[in-house]
């Protein structure tokens, strides 16, 4: 059988002399390196229509890594940021540039293009005013579909623009473009993102980062609204008058909020349900950046964008369902 991957993986997790890894993974770089300044950007028909690396993964790589520009393939790199662009105007791509990295700038460039060189500088210089007062006439003036928060500790900035989501790693210089199934890698992106979806979505959602550990999430259910929803099951003879939002309500609370209440368990560290005094039904939630779910090792896996947008759409139904009308 001949050599395999896992193979290779398998013996770098080994406690093995450091000279042969440094050996092998001298070799893995001088393959990396000529399948990407030689075999793929020489012919740039193929590195236009159909990359020698799944979409540009190594440009991931190298950016991640904190290289710079100059340390890329330029012209890989140029078609890489022309897909997240026509991708962007709704244009027709090879491939959709999910969990894609741009250095900074260019990010800036594709969405924001009248304003990118005003925008790098002062954000180069963290001269946050003149940022938001651009960003506010955009939205404003311009009716821009997109949102963008600053994290409390001023480390990202989050975007939602249209339903993609984009993440700006301020100190590092570049950002996550349309966030699908990377992993979230601070807890201060996860409080963000979820400050920003409640202040579009779900405002009333008290939204707290308990210590450096978790996100909790209040919300409930009130008494009012509760009150007159019966079981379906038992309800035989439903009273002619009831209204259809009524009627669906009911069918959420008893047949797909447990299943939701499951779906959370997946991705929360805690989930408590309780009745306060009012009577109404409260819901606590904390959450980090590892998820209950398990790899084929069973790690428990780390949570990703993609996971937040299930538990954002259960926190949407109950606020409009149930919260929003009670107020």
């Amino acid at each position: 059988m001949p050599l395999q991957p896992d193979h290779i993986s398998k013996f770098l997790d080994q406690e093995i002399d450091t000279k042969y890894k440094s050996e092998l993974l001298d070799l893995l770089n001088k393959r990396i390196n000529h399948l990407c300044f030689e075999d793929c950007q020489v012919d740039r028909i193929q590195c236009t229509l159909t990359p020698l690396c799944f979409r540009r993964f190594l440009i991931t790589l190298r950016i991640k890594n904190g290289l710079y520009f100059e340390d890329l393939p330029k012209f890989c790199y140029s078609v890489h940021k022309n897909v997240i662009s026509r991708d962007f105007r709704n244009k027709t791509v090879v491939y959709k540039p999910l969990d894609s990295y741009l250095y900074l700038v260019d990010f800036l460039d594709v969405f924001f293009h009248g304003d990118y060189r005003k925008l790098n500088k002062f954000l180069s210089k963290r001269d946050w005013k003149p940022v938001f007062k651009i960003f506010d006439d955009r939205i404003k003036n311009r009716e821009e579909d997109f949102q963008y928060l600053l994290t409390r500790d001023k480390n990202y900035m989050v975007f939602k623009y249209g339903d993609r989501i984009h993440v700006v790693y301020i100190n590092e210089n570049y950002v996550l473009c349309n966030a699908s199934r990377e992993i979230i890698t601070d807890i201060e992106i996860l409080k963000g993102l979820f400050d920003l979806f409640s202040k579009i979505y779900f405002p009333e959602v008290k939204i707290t980062k308990v210590r450096s550990d978790f996100v909790e999430i209040r919300t409930l259910l009130p008494k009012d609204v509760l009150t007159g929803i019966k079981n379906p099951a038992t309800d035989i003879e439903k009273d002619e008058t009831t209204s259809q939002n009524h009627d669906k309500r009911e069918e959420y609370l008893w047949n797909v909020f447990p299943e939701d209440i499951e779906t959370l368990t997946q991705f929360c560290q805690e989930i408590e349900i309780k009745e306060n005094r009012r009577q109404d039904i409260t819901i606590r939630m904390r959450l980090n950046t590892i998820s209950n779910m398990l790899s084929e090792n069973n790690n428990k896996l780390s949570l990703n964008y993609r996971d937040l947008r299930l538990i954002f759409n259960i926190l949407f139904r109950w606020y409009n369902d149930f919260y929003i009308i009670w107020v």
